[in-house]
């Protein structure tokens, strides 16, 4: 049997034994909720939570929600990974509230796996192939943010502000299995005209999948002939998580400026391969830098994902050396529209998988207070005052 033929029997297996089978506290768990949102923040290494200033702040730190404070603003994001398998798309809104000193936000994410042939009923019962029993099925994550955001206090020289977000998720693989699950983050954001920090907890309360399965009788005895258990309800438990970013905005000239963030971001709940690692906490820190140009374009970089690593030439799989995620972007501005770019790896330096990234930000401005459309107001005249010589007339202004 040729190798195509074995993954179209093999992933349907592999995709149901990352369903969780009992209920246990996860070392991952939602980790679509870790790729990223927006191309700014994608080519930045994801150095945004003290950055983060439009609707994309619902998903990095609801607290720079406040930054949306004049019109409502709309964030889009699609993305495709690992040469086209996975589908990642993004929308966010934010409406400025109670005078601009409150802001409201939603946020949508998916993550899926579409066209996944389903090869239970491959083998027929007399051991022959057909490959006409073969269906397809889709694996997709989603998650709704509900997000709100208030200023603490707001000055000439200073901004503190507070948000929160309600998270509601929908995993669904095939009719097989779904889960709900529900959260909360909580976020908070100082800034000054060239400084900002940043903080959030993401899952303060714990996060929580349950899971239901659904399997028909013949899909049963598929499995269990194919020696595949059979889970049943289970609850997924996500850990508490903590982000905090600093920044510094060096004005280099008139029109031009220059943003660094780092971001350190701790996790609990095992050991992952992180820069500090242990048992109980590890550190993963980010770096990005902006370079803004008048308002209107922008470059970007940053680095992020450090970690050990096999050695490329290491035959013995015994040698690891430190790799990075990089990440390099640019953007443009015109207007109340701005259409960002990324260009990710999302393995590491020398792993070919490069993913780009596109992302389109619209302020919603009324028409009045956009200058092409600014309404102009010709005064009337009188009849009296109207030539009679039948010649256009057109008053000074």
């Amino acid at each position: 049997m040729n190798l195509k033929r074995l993954l179209l029997i093999f992933i349907p297996g592999m995709l149901l034994c990352t369903v969780p089978c009992f209920a246990q506290f996860r070392k991952y768990s939602n980790e679509f909720l870790n790729i990223g949102v927006g191309a700014r923040g994608l080519g930045m290494g994801s150095t945004q939570v003290a950055s983060a200033d439009d609707a994309t702040a619902g998903y990095w730190n609801p607290a720079g929600l406040v930054n949306v404070s004049e019109n409502p603003t709309v964030s889009l994001m699609h993305a495709d990974y690992f040469a086209g398998i996975g589908k990642y798309d993004f929308l966010s809104a934010a409406m400025p509230i109670n005078g601009g000193n409150k802001t409201l936000g939603i946020t949508m994410l998916r993550f899926g796996v579409d066209d996944i042939p389903n090869t239970l009923y491959l083998i027929n019962p007399d051991g022959s192939v057909d490959y006409n029993n073969i269906q397809s099925f889709s694996s997709a994550d989603y998650a709704f943010l509900l997000s709100y955001s208030q200023v603490i206090k707001n000055d000439d020289d200073v901004q503190f502000s507070w948000g929160a977000n309600t998270k509601i998720i929908y995993r669904k693989v095939g009719t097989f299995a779904t889960a709900w699950g529900f959260g909360f983050d909580f976020g908070l954001l100082y800034k000054t005209p060239t400084w900002r920090f940043g903080v959030t907890a993401k899952d303060i309360t714990t996060t929580f999948n349950a899971w239901s399965f659904s399997f028909t009788d013949q899909e049963k005895q598929a499995l269990y002939l194919t020696d595949n258990d059979i889970p049943v309800k289970s609850t997924e438990l996500t850990a508490p998580s903590c982000l905090f970013g600093g920044g510094y905005n060096f004005p280099i000239g008139e029109k031009f400026h220059l943003l660094a963030e780092t971001d350190l971001d701790f996790t609990f709940g095992g050991r992952r391969n992180t820069l500090i690692s242990s048992d109980y906490i590890n550190v993963d820190p980010k770096i990005g830098l902006e370079a803004n140009i008048n308002n209107t374009v922008f470059i970007r970089a940053g680095a992020s994902n450090f970690q050990q690593g096999l050695a490329d030439g290491d035959t013995l799989n015994q040698k690891k050396v430190w790799i990075f995620q990089p990440s390099i972007g640019a953007g443009f501005k015109i207007g109340n529209v701005a259409i960002d770019y990324a260009f990710t790896n999302l393995a590491n330096q020398s792993s070919p998988l490069y993913t780009h990234v596109f992302s389109l930000r619209i302020d919603l401005v009324p028409k009045n207070k956009e200058g092409s459309s600014r309404k102009v107001y010709i005064p009337v005249l009188p009849k009296a005052d109207k030539p009679k010589t039948g010649k256009v007339y057109i008053p000074q202004l």
